[in-house]
């Protein structure tokens, strides 16, 4: 049994792309969108007609809008390949703007459901500010599901556990990328791998604390930069994974032993945040409130990029 298999018996696997012709191939659950996924898919001659034709059919329609038709129709067709759930990002330049945030989201939803998907196939995805959570914890009491993203402190992850979001994506990849870039010359490639991985033991530290206090929001690790990560948390309830590591995995057949199990998660007291004290523990993770807003940053760069394609089509 390869790799890739060996990882389903315990996480849910769920593949990191826009790209839904490469699908198929890896028997995914779910599958996540970011708007640098979409923005890389509709250049592609294979997806341009795509984004043509569903311009042309709201042509005339305000841009915020003809942007979540594209969304939604590449969720649509992700759908038909994945049998689980799509998840579609809420732009990123609304991140500080809970109110619109909200509105978006109940756009998109009611976008999937007129073509006939029911909401629960599909999570919003927001970042997790908190503006963005409290937008969350908003939807979730609508019954709109959330992914909360650009997540990378426990703070983060901590408040959407209590505004009961039904998934977090702590980004690994760009954790370690932080702390390997700060220690410079003196970072140790082998002996920072595997569990003992900033982002590693991010995530791990996370998924302790919501199974020792009963927490239903699910953890999903993202942004992997190796397949050593991943190998490291085996057992988190998902894992969101590019195809280019999807098809490492699928090409060994090296034992995989499961890492995270709620039953050896150490203990931890439970914490609690209003918003001074969240804002002022992410001020105190440098990490984090770097990650976090250069994650924007990059999101909001993309999404106006993907705005002038649509204006161009």
């Amino acid at each position: 049994m390869n790799q890739l298999d060996q990882l389903k018996s315990f996480t849910t696997v769920v593949a990191d792309t826009g790209n839904f012709l490469q699908l198929a191939q890896f028997a995914p659950r779910d599958a996540t969108t970011n708007p640098s996924l979409i923005l890389k898919a509709v250049q592609s001659p294979d997806y341009a007609p795509l984004l043509q034709e569903t311009v042309a059919a709201h042509r005339g329609k305000p841009l915020d809008e003809i942007v979540d038709q594209v969304l939604v129709r590449f969720g649509q067709e992700i759908l038909k390949v994945v049998p689980g759930r799509v998840s579609t990002e809420v732009d990123a330049r609304l991140s500080f703007d809970q109110a619109a945030s909200v509105a978006r989201a109940r756009r998109i939803i009611a976008l999937y459901e007129a073509a006939g998907i029911p909401r629960e196939r599909v999570l919003i995805k927001l970042a997790s500010t908190w503006e963005g959570i409290q937008a969350a914890a908003e939807l979730e009491r609508e019954g709109i599901r959330c992914n909360l993203t650009l997540l990378f402190s426990f703070c983060q992850a901590v408040a959407c556990g209590a505004a009961k979001v039904q998934l977090i994506s702590p980004f690994v990849g760009r954790i370690y990328d932080w702390y390997k870039k700060s220690a410079g010359s003196s970072w140790d490639e082998a002996a920072r791998a595997g569990a003992n991985d900033p982002g590693v033991q991010s995530v791990a530290r996370i998924y302790g604390y919501y199974k020792q206090h009963g927490i239903a929001t699910e953890v999903m690790g993202a942004s992997f930069r190796n397949v050593g990560q991943i190998q490291a948390l085996a057992g988190c309830d998902l894992l969101t994974i590019s195809p280019d590591l999807l098809a490492q995995l699928q090409a060994s057949d090296a034992p995989l032993t499961r890492a995270l199990d709620p039953a050896s998660a150490a203990a931890q007291p439970a914490v609690r945040y209003d918003e001074a004290a969240f804002r002022f523990a992410l001020n105190e993770d440098a990490m984090a409130t770097e990650k976090l807003a250069e994650g924007i940053r990059l999101f909001a760069v993309d999404a106006g990029k993907l705005d002038q394609l649509i204006l161009a089509a």
